[in-house]
């Protein structure tokens, strides 16, 4: 058939019935051999007949190029995340740091998409203006994510570089979390603590978050069966993380990573512990010795152990109220009620005690573990509203693949959360309001005139002012009126 002179034909697609042209724009050698380069694709054989891609772009309208496109949710995740392309491009090759860019940011703007339905919303998304040619459909990703997951020293590299941006006076939360995951034939599907009541078999996921950042530093994947008090000495050794305080829950007790505290003399901890343990009891952690300052109704307790560990107690009237009415509806639930058990469960509602390497004054102390459930907070995101509950995907390298692209769409997450709370988005409405607003703010393109916003509710033309990413410009404020200018030849 007629084509261009220096192209050839390759066949594609599922049954290989389409062909494609492609140019040939070089060679290069093997040896003593000449191999010819293949270029670009610069048109098709189409019923017989060769149609250049200028021609097949206005002959057809299923080939026609899509004019309506979701835009603000996109713009708004090119100004806070693009830099996050230079941060992937440290360990992987350009290419592939724009196509794990683009997979993390679709998952965020539409929450729930299946890695098949990618290529649509890449193609009906402004992602394929700003970034045009990224290979998405459904055998594209499925082998990226393979090969992702086979190269995992890469992922465990960026995490570590991250981990090293740490301040030194920074506070990382550090929890985990189950997603179900059913699979047969990958190494991290188990039955966790929860299976009784899930009826699943799970992964357990283990995050940190940087609290003075306010976004995910670093993750990692680990059997669902496996304990925290297992998975955190191999979590915070392998990321790296040798600055900063490690705030934690009572699964992931310092003495897991003694030793990795030890080399780390930048790194300390402030973990609770369990209130039954014999270390408490045995210095009188219940016996409170004064009332902290700032705050209503929490005595505390100071107290330095033999092994240089610095011991506090704290108790809030409030939170023990409501653990003794939790503790009777359970007891009436399951007929259980006994007077002296009551009076032996409430010396310990609404205390909480700690272990912590450093000597702080109890009153800031109490304000850092405070703070812990912005780690809650990470989780839910991630759960509820990136809808990342369940794993979709079966083997080994795939799961760790797919896991990386879901910690970086908690990153981009978070970094929307910071941008709707300094423009006071979140006091008027929630967060997938918020993003629901975003994606009907389209882009059209105009024949003659180029891309322009479709017109929307002007309330939600106000949103976008406030978040600065407006197509048009930024309104100069009114000047008062005054009084005309005189004419000074009259």
């Amino acid at each position: 058939m007629e084509r261009p002179k220096n192209s050839i034909v390759i066949a594609y697609g599922k049954n290989r019935d389409h062909y494609a042209v492609r140019a040939r724009i070089g060679c290069r050698s093997d040896g003593n051999r000449r191999l010819p380069i293949n270029g670009p694709t610069i048109g098709h054989i189409v019923d017989g007949r060769y149609i250049p891609l200028e021609e097949a772009s206005t002959s057809s309208v299923s080939r026609s190029a899509v004019d309506l496109k979701d835009w603000a949710n996109i713009q708004l995740s090119q100004k806070l995340f693009a830099d996050m392309i230079d941060e992937l491009s440290v360990v992987y090759r350009r290419q592939d740091a724009i196509r794990l860019w683009c997979i993390a940011v679709l998952r965020v703007c539409f929450s729930g998409i299946k890695d098949y339905e990618l290529k649509d919303a890449y193609e009906e998304s402004f992602l394929s203006e700003l970034y045009p040619r990224v290979a998405l459909s459904r055998n594209t990703v499925s082998a990226f994510l393979n090969d992702l997951g086979r190269s995992c020293s890469r992922i465990t590299q960026f995490m570590r570089n991250r981990a090293a941006r740490v301040g030194m006076d920074h506070h990382v939360l550090i929890d985990g979390t189950l997603k179900s995951n059913e699979s047969r034939v990958n190494s991290l599907s188990d039955f966790s603590r929860k299976a009784r009541t899930k009826g699943t078999r799970d992964i357990s996921v283990l995050y940190a978050f940087d609290l003075e950042a306010m976004e995910p530093v670093c993750s990692k994947c680990f059997p669902g069966n496996m304990l925290d008090v297992t998975a955190y000495s191999e979590f915070i050794s392998e990321n790296h993380i040798t600055k900063g305080i490690v705030v934690a829950d009572k699964g992931f007790p310092q003495s897991a990573a003694r030793k990795h505290f030890a080399d780390n003399p930048d790194l300390h901890y402030l973990n609770p512990l369990k209130r039954d343990s014999k270390i408490a009891s045995e210095f009188h952690m219940l016996e409170f010795t004064g009332l902290l300052s700032g705050f209503e109704r929490i005595p505390y307790r100071k107290e330095k152990a033999p092994d240089g560990r610095w011991l506090y107690s704290f108790r809030d009237a409030g939170r023990a109220a409501k653990e003794e009415r939790d503790w009777l509806t359970r007891s009436e639930q399951k007929n259980t009620y006994r007077f002296a058990d009551l009076q032996k469960a409430r010396t310990v509602f609404g205390t909480v005690f700690l272990e912590c390497d450093m000597d702080i004054e109890p009153e800031t102390i109490y304000k850092i573990y405070s703070t812990r459930w912005e780690i809650e907070l990470v989780m839910r995101f991630y759960k509820s509203a990136l809808e990342f509950d369940e794993t979709r995907v079966h083997d080994d390298y795939s799961v760790i693949g797919s896991e990386f692209c879901d910690f970086l769409a908690s990153v981009l997450t978070f970094k929307m959360i910071q941008a709707f709370d300094k423009a006071k988005l979140l006091d008027e409405m929630p967060y997938k309001k918020i993003m629901k607003v975003l994606a009907r703010a389209k882009m059209f393109n105009d024949p003659g005139h180029g891309w322009r916003l479709i017109r929307i509710n002007p309330s939600y033309e106000e949103i976008l002012k406030r978040l600065d990413i407006h197509p048009t410009e930024k309104l100069q404020p009114k000047k008062k009126r005054g009084r005309p200018p005189k004419n000074r030849y009259v």
